[in-house]
């Protein structure tokens, strides 16, 4: 399995923006599928974005479609959520996952590895 670790998130009010770096040990990173998911509290965790790991093709959840751009640098081990136009419902913590020539699917289930999730809050 990889090893994750995100990094990125803050505090900030509505319209603004934040880049999240998910950090990926191992030296097969541009083997797996990356994905990022959200939970709020009281709430389960739900998808954001995916990019798979051979066509780069990139997936996103309607809630965050033409807002949100996933991308990633296997040079770095590194992928990216860019967070533009924020809004209040955006709040939660971000996890970052991976699964080896994913992503299979959209769902928690679906990823094998997970990192332990950035606090991201974003104010009206």
């Amino acid at each position: 399995q990889v090893q994750l670790v995100e990094s990125g998130g803050g505090l900030v009010q509505a319209g603004g923006s934040l880049r999240l770096s998910c950090a990926a040990s191992g030296r097969t990173f541009s083997m797996y599928g990356m994905g990022w998911f959200r939970q709020a509290p009281g709430k389960e965790r739900e998808f954001v974005a995916a990019i798979s790991w051979r066509t780069v093709n990139t997936y996103y959840a309607d809630s965050v479609k033409g807002r949100f751009t996933i991308s990633r640098d296997n040079a770095k081990n590194t992928v990216y959520l860019q967070m533009n136009s924020l809004k209040p419902e955006d709040t939660a913590v971000y996890y970052c996952a991976a699964h080896p020539r994913g992503p299979v699917g959209f769902r928690s289930g679906d990823f094998g590895s997970w990192g332990q999730g950035t606090q991201v809050t974003v104010s009206s």
